[in-house]
């Protein structure tokens, strides 16, 4: 069964997804690629296990309390080397950037085959399901290598700030 519920946030809301065993979505409105793969009318309106520990992780990190260890399962949908850029994501800590190359860097040292191009790389930032949660805030992304101006630029801009003040 797919749960979603609408999170509150103090940069707007976020509709989460998740099933019985973990999140599969977590996007602003107005996010690229809002909802993924997912038909988000076919969610059931209500929260679960899941999405009760998503609203506490939430909860603390908007009221800048330590974060604990993430307790649910992430279950971004995408490719693999959609999958490789969201891990390599999470390993930049909260309050630091990493610039768009050296995200390249280090996507790059573990391909076997035509390293980390830069164009792909943007693609799996820009199209991440997990928002907050799967960082793509934290990297550096100049206005040149972005097509689509929505509301992303301004809400990753706000979150890092968010995190350093």
């Amino acid at each position: 069964m797919l749960y979603k519920y609408t999170y509150p946030s103090r940069l707007g809301k976020i509709t989460l997804l998740a099933n019985d065993h973990g999140l599969l979505g977590a996007w602003f409105e107005g996010q690229t690629n809002f909802g993924g793969l997912f038909d988000l009318e076919r969610a059931t309106d209500q929260q679960s296990m899941i999405i009760d520990k998503v609203v506490k992780w939430l909860d603390e990190y908007f009221a800048k309390q330590p974060l604990e260890t993430i307790d649910f399962q992430l279950m971004p949908q995408g490719t693999a080397f959609q999958q490789d850029v969201w891990l390599e994501l999470q390993k930049i800590p909260y309050g630091q950037t990493i610039s768009l190359e050296e995200l390249e860097k280090r996507i790059s040292a573990r391909q076997t085959k035509g390293g980390g191009a830069v164009n792909a790389i943007i693609g799996s930032v820009e199209n991440n399901p997990i928002a907050i949660i799967i960082p793509s805030h934290r990297v550096l992304v100049s206005t040149d290598h972005i097509e689509n101006q929505d509301d992303n630029l301004d809400k990753m801009r706000k979150l890092r700030n968010f995190e350093i003040d």
